[in-house]
């Protein structure tokens, strides 16, 4: 049986921190506790990065997505002075759905990780790339380079823009 590693013990903790703290940013009742929550699991998505020697990619995780987003999403709430609570009674038909997706969502996921054998995999070796790989990956159009999810990022980031404007804005 293969031993148990530092870093085996960091991802699983920074995992279980994500689950609870996503749970958290979607079910929390107040605005302020659902963005913290956000901002942990960002950070722990950071964390990951980092623990697979993807170093670059973890500090644009931490700029763009950590410090960009939810300074964004906090100020934006600051500016409503909305101090209610988000508690609504929730129709049971959504309830369904939501149950009916995370059930869906998990069957996926453990279909995927059985059939493709990622779970018996270990983590890879690392090995850190210089800034000018990662950048010609990001911006070119052959395989496995990734123009079109730069752009996806580019219109996420702009419709977190916009939300950020439409919360804030007056009636």
């Amino acid at each position: 049986m293969e031993e148990i590693t530092l870093q085996q013990v960091i991802f699983g903790i920074v995992a279980l921190m994500m689950m609870v703290c996503s749970v958290l940013a979607v079910t929390s009742g107040k605005i302020l506790r659902a963005a913290t929550a956000l901002l942990l699991v960002l950070f722990g998505t950071a964390v990951c990065y980092f623990i697979l020697g993807y170093t670059y990619l973890g500090a644009v995780q931490l700029s763009v997505y950590a410090g960009g987003i939810v300074v964004l999403y906090v100020f934006s709430i600051l500016l409503t002075r909305s101090d209610k609570n988000m508690n609504e009674r929730i129709p049971r038909g959504r309830w369904f759905a939501a149950l009916a997706t995370t059930v869906a969502g998990f069957v996926l996921v453990a279909f995927l990780l059985l059939s493709h054998g990622f779970a018996l995999g270990g983590i890879p070796a690392l090995e850190e790339l210089a800034p000018g790989v990662v950048g010609e990956a990001l911006i070119g159009t052959g395989k496995y380079q990734f123009v079109l999810p730069f752009e996806a990022v580019s219109v996420l980031l702009l419709a977190c823009m916009i939300g950020a404007i439409m919360i804030a804005r007056k009636h």
